[in-house]
């Protein structure tokens, strides 16, 4: 069966080198769990390095978080849903908010619950995911105050996420700039301006972060090490924290283009092969993986003689030439993943997820 695996002591040691990183540049940063998928082990790993703030869109994965250990802070990263705000209130100590008509629902939760639950406002700088419109913010900021059991501690923004807008220092002036002007409206003091993620790292050792930007939101950087903003690797990153592995459940030597008429597969695709290559033969190896695990631009063997020659909805097929390796069924074939492919393949309830180190 395939799985993957997380290397903990690799995960240590980047998160040692982000961690000296921000404290270096005074600035406070909170881990982004989502990847984990609520995967409990694994949760308990990342906490265990001593993790003092998390961050979460899925509340399922906020209580998990709370029962391993209540004193980490649990911050909610999406607008809450106002079918679940009361969960919100119980499992996220702080929420990123866009819509009054759900903070108010927040402010009453709270109410109920006997707590101060504390929010971020999220403000729009281009990216046209979630955000409050500037020319509605001084508003916004004055209903907001009005509510009880409502803390508002900072002011943020996303950037990347859905069309690729990369931070700037404009942009990120902007939101500091947001921030002195609620602040001197109301007279009222915002702790954080929460404006940093993954993608916006590099402008730090650049001398391109405003200082008033004092809160990372960090994930894909602390799990892949990768310098998001140049879509790289950081050299002194591990870049393999998680891998995954694949059983060869059949090999052998086949054509290469495939024989007869040539329709639509499963991914509504038509493929073209080069007729060239219809006497060529090639050790195939079929693998206990496919699209309901993964999609294979998100995957790539270790082994650079080893090529995706097609997927399916649950098996792979691997290219291996010559075989060099002499590979056969029952060995494993490894792979490493980005961001997206990792989530895939935490996300499914089909691949099992193991330490580095057990017995493979």
């Amino acid at each position: 069966m395939a799985f993957i695996t997380l290397n903990t002591e690799k995960l240590k040691e980047n998160y040692i080198h982000l961690d000296a990183f921000f404290k270096r540049h005074h600035i406070q940063w909170a881990v982004v769990s989502k990847l984990l998928c609520g995967n409990r082990k694994y949760l308990e790993s990342l906490i265990h390095l001593g993790v003092q703030q998390i961050c979460d869109s899925r509340v399922s994965n906020l209580r998990t978080i709370k029962s391993i250990n209540p004193s980490v802070e649990t911050i909610y990263i999406k607008p809450p849903a106002k079918r679940s705000v009361s969960s919100v209130v119980q499992y996220a100590d702080v929420s990123f908010n866009t819509e009054l008509s759900t903070m108010k629902l927040l402010s009453k939760a709270a109410v109920s619950a006997n707590k101060i639950h504390k929010v971020v406002i999220m403000i729009e700088l281009g990216e046209l995911r979630e955000g409050v419109m500037r020319e509605n913010l001084v508003e916004f900021y004055s209903d907001v105050f009005k509510l009880p059991n409502i803390e508002v501690i900072g002011i943020g923004a996303n950037l990347t996420c859905m069309y690729g807008v990369l931070p700037n220092h404009d942009k990120l002036i902007q939101l500091c700039i947001y921030k002195e002007l609620i602040e001197a409206k109301f007279n009222k003091k915002i702790l954080f301006v929460s404006g940093g993620a993954s993608v916006t790292i590099p402008l730090i050792d650049k001398g391109l972060l405003p200082n008033g930007i004092n809160h990372f939101r960090v994930g894909e950087t602390l799990y892949l090490g990768t310098d998001v903003y140049n879509n790289t690797a950081y050299e002194n990153m591990h870049n393999d924290v998680f891998k995954l592995y694949a059983e060869v459940i059949e090999m052998n030597e086949k054509p290469m283009v495939p024989i007869g008429e040539l329709g639509h597969n499963l991914s509504g695709e038509k493929l073209e092969f080069d007729e060239a290559a219809m006497s060529e033969n090639a050790h195939r190896a079929i693998i206990d993986l496919g699209l309901l695990d993964i999609e294979s631009d998100h995957l790539t063997p270790f082994d650079d003689d080893l090529k995706i020659a097609g997927v399916s909805s649950d098996m792979m097929v691997i290219d291996l030439g010559e075989n060099p390796r002499n590979i056969k069924t029952g060995d494993l074939i490894e792979f490493k993943m980005d961001y997206l492919g990792v989530l895939r393949i935490m996300h499914s309830k089909y691949i099992e997820k193991r330490f580095e180190g057990v017995a493979l």
